[in-house]
């Protein structure tokens, strides 16, 4: 088979939806299909999935891919899986889950984490906030929402579990296990438990010294293989029962961060990339390794050894949305509704402001106690401006956000390439254009960007394109240049939306910090 004639099958693993594609290795999406995925909160701060039915998604997807699209699954080379990550899941020798998959959300490490890290400058022990800053890049997170304190949460808290465990593994990773029997992760998917060693771009090893200050029993960590390479073949097995060719062999998986900068063409250095999903985050490559802890921003390895890529992340974007709508009682198709109601509002929302910090906020403002909002609403309120308002607060959300980027980037970044489900929207794409003042190309398919980017990942691997040909195979579907006559309406709400923060963050601490 020719690089143009093979395919992929990509799985994007979303904390609510997974999607499941046979996309070309140059990143033409064939055949594709959504799904959802639950989570169950626990109180104390739990929140889980469950990994087998994952498993059992993905499976019956891709039945339906094979049956719907047989000549594309019937060149299927590689398979590849990306999505979600600062979880983890504890599964056996054969990557069979123990339990549940403890969900980046999931907060009950955080005592283990604190007694590790934590301490009186910004949270953090400075002796060993510094050696995570130098070697890392990133301390972990005091309030246990990453794997390294789900992984002290099992080991402390659930001793029974972490006895069945064999590994602790990434979702991406264990996705990929169950395809291939190989346990493993890359530099790129292991990212949250902040122990890999990152001063040295194309490093693909632990830190010792880290683990060891971790007390993260070490015998459970994955092998590590270097991003974008292969891990093995499918198992004969699963080949058989999914109706794949037995060839086709499994890429190492990655984040949704670093798929969303493959999927849009995003790769060259300073090379920008804003997504509205269900969370949002703006990212670029860059060359050196830095960290500005004062506004959550960092670096982490990046898609290509020789490069790092800004790693940041705003809790709740079209969660937003789907909050506001299942509030309101409007169905689940009621989107387009909303959105034509909002686009009869005119700039501004009558001055109404919406902060999304509904679950809190983690960049340039690491505040887990902060919550959302709307403000400045009267009897005059409709329910169009408030669905404006909440674009709108996402987008002066990123506009903060993108302050603090172009300072860590040290330029001006445009054009801005848009990715996820909000930026199918043409109303949102314009709102972020004018709100950030920068021009957006919304590139194609927006909503399967990480499906082509798990992709086109492959492709590199399987040696059918190379990095610098990545941008030329993603298409821009529509510019969106920013409105000029917007600018005064945006400059002053922009003002009164990052004054909300420093006047109500005494509030947010009142009510919502730990008792």
């Amino acid at each position: 088979m020719t690089g143009d004639d093979r395919h992929v099958l990509a799985v994007d693993l979303g904390t609510g939806g997974l999607k499941v594609g046979l996309v070309s290795l140059l990143g033409e999406v064939a055949w594709q299909d959504n799904l959802r995925v639950e989570t169950t909160w626990l109180d104390g701060g739990g929140a889980v999935q469950d990994a087998d039915d994952w498993w059992r998604q993905v499976g019956a997807a891709t039945r339906r891919g094979v049956a719907a699209a047989p000549e594309a699954a019937g060149r299927v080379a590689a398979v590849c899986i990306t999505g979600q990550w600062a979880s983890t899941v504890p599964v056996d020798a054969d990557g069979r889950p123990v339990a549940e998959c403890v969900m980046w959300m999931d907060t009950r490490g955080g005592p283990h984490a604190r007694r590790v890290v934590g301490g009186p400058l910004l949270g953090y022990r400075p002796g060993a906030a510094l050696q995570w800053l130098r070697r890392s890049g990133v301390p972990p997170s005091t309030a246990g929402d990453d794997s390294f304190g789900h992984m002290l949460h099992l080991q402390n808290d659930r001793p029974e579990v972490a006895s069945a465990a064999r590994w602790y593994l990434e979702p991406v990773d264990q996705l990929s296990m169950r395809f291939c029997g190989v346990a493993s992760a890359c530099p790129a998917s292991v990212t949250a438990a902040w122990l890999t060693d990152n001063r040295r771009a194309g490093a693909c090893a632990y830190d010792a010294e880290l683990v060891r200050l971790s007390g993260i029993d070490p015998t459970k960590l994955p092998p590590l293989r270097p991003t974008g390479s292969v891990v093995g073949p499918i198992l004969p097995s699963v080949a058989a029962d999914l109706g794949l060719p037995a060839g086709a062999v499994v890429v190492t998986g990655i984040t949704d961060l670093h798929s969303a900068a493959l999927g849009a063409g995003a790769v060259g250095d300073y090379e920008p990339h804003l997504a509205i999903s269900t969370t949002s985050w703006i990212s670029c490559p860059v060359p050196r390794k830095k960290t500005d802890a004062l506004n959550a921003l960092a670096t982490v390895p990046g898609v290509t050894p020789d490069r790092y890529l800004v790693v940041d992340n705003q809790d709740n974007a079209g969660r937003c949305l789907e909050w506001f709508r299942d509030a309101l009682g409007v169905p689940d198709d009621g989107y387009r509704l909303l959105l034509d109601g909002a686009s009869k509002v005119p700039a501004g929302s009558g001055n109404v402001v919406f902060v999304p910090w509904l679950t809190g906020e983690r960049s340039p403002i690491l505040d887990r106690c902060a919550r959302g909002g709307f403000l400045n609403v009267s009897l005059g309120t409709t329910r169009a401006h408030l669905t404006r308002a909440v674009l709108e607060g996402v987008a002066y959300n990123s506009r903060w956000l993108l302050g603090a980027v172009e300072r860590f980037a040290g330029r001006r970044l445009e054009p801005i390439r848009l990715i996820g489900g909000g930026a199918q929207s043409d109303l949102w794409c314009q709102v972020v254009a004018d709100v950030l003042d920068r021009r957006v190309e919304r590139v194609a398919e927006p909503l399967h960007a990480q499906l082509r980017g798990a992709a086109l990942l492959a492709g590199m691997a399987l040696g059918a394109l190379r990095p610098d040909e990545v941008r030329s195979h993603v298409g821009v579907e529509a510019t969106f240049a920013p409105d000029p006559t917007t600018r005064d309406v945006y400059d002053r709400l922009f003002a009164e939306f990052t004054r909300v923060y420093k006047a109500q963050k005494g509030m947010f601490a009142r009510l919502n910090g730990r008792r």
